[in-house]
């Protein structure tokens, strides 16, 4: 039956494989129970509310994404906050997009080899990711700070009002809950958070259990009155330091120097065209923005609507672009600031043609493999080590402001420590833990100041026009750039409203794995994929996007099905 399917697949593909340069309209995106003329879109109800509570006070985009952010360190502090970084690719009502890489940084004492055992042999993932030899200086606090600076229209302080209010008690939600029980291993290594997040008998709080967290709210008091030095360079910062350097597990160098020497980084985005769509992102050490754009140009030459979301060589053409697409990302992208990225040659028409030729309608590639982009210096390639740990969250003013945020503390619950109340990061164990391929350092090894490649891919999409028309992220490490891909061409291809692009299953395809959604109309096409030479396996892969979509009279939110998030809008 598989072999006799093959035929007929082919006949419809080979139809498309010419250049195509036509697209759904833009109607696409208009169909939604409501517009709104401010909307959020957060992994967690709460953190949704404090936003619109922002954006009713008048507050920009960016003023409304910071107290997201605020809000997610208190109800969802497994994923993200601001013992962690992320990335913004923000528009603001006038005048061009900009991206604020918030990025953790390596402590000045780290060094390549940090993550190998006394033998040389790399550590287990669990053993390298639990301690303070895990912990990035973070980034988030400053990241706000930049975006107020440039665009916020409320006072600092106001920002933080709901946040500092969830502190003081909320009630624990079962995914809440559920993580708290996975992540015991690791909090029970911290006095910290065994008092936080463990009872008296040292077993995970319950869904429905009041949760308070007066340190957590203590710290962002006094940020919010002293404003983002508070955390770099007084109490907390002194806090951050000791709960790192003196850690029950691992302990490591972290100072206040290293706190204090922090600071963000703005650029404009990073940008290519899909069909008639301009689609921008984050660059390096993200490596959203490239893999993003990479599969998107890779599939442009078939026609995605055509063969629509119930075509299993539309889900095949995916898992291609995926598999070359992550396998550039894996050998070429570092923090630019410390190795030579060739940024520009791996998101060039002429390559992503060159690479999207690779790609045949009718059979799996053998080997994925790396490019060699324009500009590439010699490289070897090196694993991944990302997890999925992490949040996303979509903003739109009623102004015509709109951010695109996503922040992690890397694991579930990062690093294990609590430190003034926060969840502190593990984000240096996404840097590579063997620093060396072949006898010469990779892209993405440790080094003291750098920042760990990211998979997070805060996305601007705008139409032929110049207007946006869609902003959007995920979480799910190495995942995300699949999951934002999946999302952009289920909404402009496939012409699914917002809330079902986001909904449209998961094929997740990473070197030689293949991941489909189990209990979706992806298991029905699992046959057809292993005759065109994948094995697919199934999986639960309870991931999360969120976004927000421009419709007549305003915005649309989606929050994934698969996640608590919820969108809130006026």
């Amino acid at each position: 039956m598989r072999i006799a399917l093959l035929p007929l697949l082919f006949l419809a593909a080979c139809a498309t494989t010419a250049p195509q340069t036509t697209m759904a309209p833009q109607s696409a995106l208009t169909p939604a129970p409501a517009a709104y003329k401010g909307v959020v879109s957060a992994a967690h109800p709460l953190a949704s509310e404090a936003g619109l509570e922002i954006l009713k006070k008048g507050g920009s985009a960016s003023d409304a994404a910071a107290a997201v952010m605020l809000a997610l360190s208190v109800v969802e502090p497994q994923s993200s906050g601001i013992g962690g970084g992320g990335f913004l690719v923000y528009q603001p009502a006038k005048g061009p997009a900009l991206t604020i890489n918030g990025r953790e940084t390596a402590p000045a004492a780290s060094r390549p080899g940090q993550f190998l055992r006394a033998d040389g042999a790399p550590m287990s993932f669990s053993e390298a990711a639990t301690g303070g030899h895990a912990v990035g200086v973070p980034g988030n606090i400053a990241l706000i700070a930049e975006a107020h600076r440039r665009w916020g229209k409320l006072p600092w302080a106001d920002l933080f009002q709901p946040a500092i209010r969830l502190a003081g008690g909320f009630e624990i939600s079962e995914r809440m809950a559920q993580f708290i029980s996975y992540g015991r291993s690791g909090l029970s290594k911290n006095a910290a958070a065994r008092a936080l997040y463990l009872d008296a008998e040292g077993q995970p709080l319950k869904t429905g259990t009041r949760f308070a967290n007066p340190a957590l709210a203590k710290t962002l008091t006094t940020i919010a009155q002293k404003g983002p030095d508070a955390f770099y360079k007084g109490e907390i910062a002194q806090q951050i330091a000791a709960a790192v350097s003196t850690a029950e597990a691992a302990p490591a160098d972290m100072t206040i120097a290293d706190l204090g020497a922090y600071r963000v980084k703005t650029a404009a985005p990073y940008c290519g065209s899909y069909r008639t769509y301009k689609v921008c992102g984050s660059g390096p050490p993200s490596s959203g923005a490239i893999g993003v754009l990479q599969m998107l140009g890779q599939l442009e030459r078939f026609d995605m609507k055509a063969l629509g979301p119930k075509s299993p060589v539309a889900w095949h053409l995916f898992a291609e672009s995926q598999r070359l697409a992550y396998a550039d990302r894996d050998k070429w992208v570092g923090d630019s600031a410390f190795v030579s990225v060739p940024i520009a040659g791996l998101i060039s028409p002429a390559y992503i043609a060159a690479r999207s030729a690779l790609i045949s309608p009718t059979a799996r590639i053998e080997n994925a493999a790396a490019g060699t982009p324009p500009g590439a210096p010699p490289r070897k390639a090196a694993n991944d080590n990302e997890v999925a740990g992490t949040s996303s969250f979509a903003v739109a003013a009623a102004d015509g402001s709109v951010a695109a945020y996503t922040s992690t503390v890397e694991r579930v619950f990062g690093s294990g420590i609590v430190a003034a109340g926060m969840v502190l990061n593990n984000e240096l164990t996404d840097f590579n833990f063997a620093p060396e391929d072949q006898g010469e350092l990779t892209a993405n090894a440790v080094a003291p100041g750098k920042r760990p490649r990211s998979s997070m891919s805060p996305t601007l999409v705008y139409d032929k026009d110049g207007k946006l028309v869609l902003a959007l992220g995920a979480a799910g490490g190495t995942t995300i750039i699949a999951q934002v891909a999946k999302t952009i061409i289920a909404a402009l291809d496939w012409g699914r409203p917002i809330q079902e692009a986001v909904a449209t299953p998961h094929l997740i395809a990473i070197g030689d794995r293949l991941s489909l959604e189990k209990g979706t109309a992806l298991e029905a096409m699992a046959p057809v994929l292993e005759a065109l030479g994948h094995k697919p396996l199934l999986s639960g892969l309870p991931l999360k996007t969120n976004a927000v979509a421009r419709v007549p009279g305003g915005w649309a939110g989606a929050a994934d099905p698969r996640s608590e998030g919820r969108i809130a809008g006026y």
